[in-house]
């Protein structure tokens, strides 16, 4: 599944804008948040970022694990541990998981903040850099360590434009960057994954295409949710799609000239997960 190509390109300029700014901060940084949805912590990490970070200390901070399968968000996280990163599974609305993080940043930090006491110098306010993908939550986590909204949010892609250096009241300097993907989504599971949750606009792919990829996962790893929300019936094998579609249509009232509207289907299906009205998935399932 994984290795299917696409040629869908998404790169807005204001991503590689973002990539320039970044450079000239780079010896400015100390600290790196990654940001990934932990409902796709594969599909939604940055293909080349350490050509961005290089070497700088990072905390992968998997987002809105509320909204997705505890099981799965658990073994993303052993598994990017096992490769040497720190993670930090959260909900970005809880105060103790925001305090994990601010204990985290400082605990990263006190090598370089012992030898500045050791030299007589005042600790040093960390600058971090948060980076993420549109829509996995970095802008809601920002204003959350800030404690005030100074970073637009918004359930779509695309909305911070400009990077801003950010006080905290936690001895943290944040500096906030566009949402950045990679010039072109070649591999078409992860833009149908990106899609589903609201990453990419969704006029970058059929909106037909993204509804069947949700119906299809939640048949396959979550089939009650189909039950539940559809009134579905699960299948072991792959579902009749004409037949959810109209079986939907019918029940949402989605009929144009006495024909179920596909379309509108489609579109409900991505805002039910868009409106957390299905939750507890999670769609990078193999790791």
């Amino acid at each position: 599944m994984y290795n299917e190509k696409t040629n869908i390109s998404y790169y807005p300029g204001h991503m590689e804008k973002t990539k320039r700014l970044m450079m000239k901060e780079y010896n400015n940084i100390d600290l790196v948040y990654e940001i990934v949805d932990s409902r796709m912590p594969k599909s939604s990490k940055i293909s080349n970022i350490y050509d961005i970070i290089r070497d700088k200390p990072k905390i992968l901070i998997m987002s809105k694990k509320d909204l997705a399968d505890p099981i799965l968000v658990d073994k993303w996280r052993i598994y990017y541990e096992h490769l040497g990163t720190k993670v930090i599974p959260v909900n970005i609305n809880d105060d103790n998981d925001i305090r994990l993080i601010i204990n985290m940043t400082h605990s990263l930090m006190e090598e370089i903040q012992l030898k500045r006491e050791n030299k007589g110098m005042n600790k040093k306010v960390v600058h971090v850099l948060v980076i993420g993908i549109p829509n996995v939550g970095k802008s809601t986590l920002i204003n959350r360590l800030v404690g005030r909204k100074v970073a637009n949010t918004g359930n779509k892609p695309g909305i911070t434009k400009n990077l801003s250096w950010l006080k905290t009241n936690h001895d943290i300097l944040l500096l906030d960057t566009p949402g950045i993907l990679w010039p072109k989504l070649e591999n078409k599971e992860v833009a149908l994954n990106l899609a589903s949750f609201s990453a990419i606009k969704s006029e970058v792919l059929d909106v037909n295409e993204v509804g069947v990829h949700i119906l299809n996962k939640l048949n396959r790893y979550y089939p009650s949710k189909l039950q539940e929300r559809y009134g579905i019936t699960p299948t072991n094998m792959d579902i009749d799609i004409e037949n959810v579609y109209n079986t939907i249509g019918k029940n949402i009232g989605a009929i144009k000239s006495g024909e179920v509207d596909y379309e509108r289907v489609s579109n409900r299906i991505i805002n039910d997960i868009k409106d957390e009205y299905i939750k507890g998935i999670v769609f990078d399932n193999e790791i």
